[in-house]
């Protein structure tokens, strides 16, 4: 008997990859779904979520640690594949972007912190790439009585340039001194708290921020979540980095009547130790004790306000 479309297709792909393709064709080719898959694993002894599985076949991310490895030859045999047929396809290049993912820079590229943010992804098996470009980021950032950093409020709309995605990941940089066990991630608008991740070392705190619905390449998504501060010694300054160029951006920084600066100052930077460019004067308006910019189409690196104390 001849080879059906899918099988043949399958085949195809097991001789040539990429791995994700592979593994998609595989799955639909057998007709089980994640959740069964994931169990099948455990009963081997193995521990990867649906997250992982979803990622793996999705290309956004490749097993690379031993137990994802073991859970890739666990799935040769569920999935009544060759022995080696997906390893070998892992020992191939890893495909590059498609072209309607924009440009990015690394969160190391952009923050001095990057490394630690890059290692509570990798842990996560979450890719750096989430996935999901901003078109409009409004953010209000509240300080306290004594300078602290109390609060940090977003609303955001996103689009997706790949297929399957379903979640934002926050990244929170505390100030000198802050206890990343203390601060809290709350969910606002058409979203989910998920998993939350913290570096007391470099005093950041990843979290997974769930959407009501899986986007498609092309799709817009609109939520709001805060992040509760408050741990840390006096704050000098807020900034925002950008991975990807294009978008609007609104920073708000509001000030306890307790805590007036002297000064107030926007400012831009193409990485974390690069000069300051584009820098202004703000002035914080009376009754609100606010300031703010706005940014109509971000490029990718550094905005921020700074303060001064007296």
């Amino acid at each position: 008997m001849a080879p059906t479309g899918d099988t043949a297709e399958l085949g195809r792909l097991l001789r040539g990859g990429p791995f994700h393709l592979a593994l998609r064709a595989a799955l639909a080719a057998r007709g089980l779904p994640l959740h069964r898959i994931q169990h099948r694993l455990a009963a081997r002894g193995i521990k990867v979520g649906v997250t992982s599985l979803s990622y793996w076949q999705q290309g956004a991310r490749r097993p690379r640690h031993a137990e994802s490895l073991r859970a890739v030859t666990a799935l040769e045999e569920i999935l009544e594949l060759p022995e080696g047929a997906l390893l070998r396809l892992l020992a191939a290049p890893e495909p590059g972007p498609g072209p309607a993912r924009p440009a990015t820079r690394s969160y190391r590229a952009l923050f001095s912190m990057g490394a630690a943010v890059e290692r509570l992804l990798d842990g996560m098996e979450l890719p750096p790439d989430g996935g999901l470009h901003s078109l409009g980021h409004h953010e209000r950032v509240r300080i306290g009585p004594a300078g602290e950093l109390r609060v940090r409020e977003s609303q955001q709309i996103v689009r997706a340039h790949r297929d399957g995605v379903d979640r934002y990941l926050a990244v929170h940089h505390g100030d000198p001194g802050c206890d990343v066990s203390r601060i809290r991630v709350a969910a606002y608008e058409n979203c989910r708290t998920g998993r939350v991740r913290c570096h007391p070392e470099a005093g950041v705190v990843v979290a997974e921020l769930l959407f009501d619905a899986r986007l498609r390449r092309g799709d817009t998504y609109v939520f709001g979540y805060g992040i509760e501060d408050g741990t840390g010694s006096r704050s000098g300054e807020y900034v925002r980095g950008f991975s990807y160029a294009g978008g609007q951006y609104m920073l708000q920084v509001r000030f306890d009547e307790a805590a007036l600066p002297v000064r107030c100052r926007r400012f831009a930077r193409t990485g974390p130790k690069a000069p300051r460019t584009g820098l202004a004067d703000l002035t914080p308006s009376g009754r609100h004790r606010a300031v703010h910019l706005v940014e109509q189409t971000v490029r990718r690196g550094i905005l921020g306000i700074s303060w001064d104390w007296e």
